[in-house]
Order: structure tokens, then sequence, then C-alpha cells
């Protein structure tokens, strides 16, 4: 596997809405890229390992929001 390829994966939790959901690439170094799963060419967020980490961790401390 080369890891300067972003191997993209949606949400265990995506259902079928539609592709109402995200892609996220976390096997680059130091970075994590996020995507519109419906519209995969229309740009992608760069953010730090780090920041993810914390997004992440906030997430599931507040639960769904819906």
């Amino acid at each position: 596997m080369d890891v300067m390829t972003p191997q993209w994966r949606k949400s265990t939790r995506s259902g079928g809405n539609g592709g109402a959901c995200v892609e996220v690439a976390d096997n680059l170094p130091g970075v994590v890229l996020v995507r519109d799963t419906k519209d995969r060419n229309g740009g992608t967020l760069q953010i730090s390992s780090s920041a993810w980490r914390s997004f992440l961790d906030l997430a599931k401390r507040f639960g769904p929001l819906a």
C-alpha cells in the first residue's frame, strides 16, 4: 500500500440516506482528508491529525445532534 495515496472510507454509521455523508482518509502522515461522498471532486478539507483527534473526542462526548 502506498502511504501517500489517500485510502478513503465512509463512516460505518452511514446508511441508505442517498449519500448524505462524508469520506475520510486518515492514512497519511500528520493529516486527515475529508470530502463529500456525493461530490468527490468538489473539494477536500485538510485537517491536522491532532485537530481531527480533538474533533472525534468532542463528537464522541456529545453524541449525535439529531
